[in-house]
């Protein structure tokens, strides 16, 4: 398995709250991996915004927005 910054745990959790009966090892690995990939995407727009508004520091408007145009909410 790759090296991931998330968690197992709340992945199982996660899955759990979705409504699953059952949740494997892998199926929790799946997420971690799907989420982080998600995460950086996310991360990487948003210091996108920051820079274009002159600051080194990422805010939380700057993830929202991001996120916003990443998953197209």
């Amino acid at each position: 398995m790759v090296n991931l910054e998330l968690s197992i745990a709340p992945m199982h959790r996660i899955i759990k709250k979705a409504k699953a009966d059952r949740v494997s090892e892998t199926a929790a690995h799946a997420l971690a991996a799907a989420l982080e990939e998600i995460g950086i995407r996310i991360a990487k727009e948003a210091i996108d915004y920051a820079v274009h508004a002159g600051r080194k520091t990422v805010q939380g408007v700057d993830i929202e927005i991001a996120t916003r145009k990443i998953l197209g909410k």
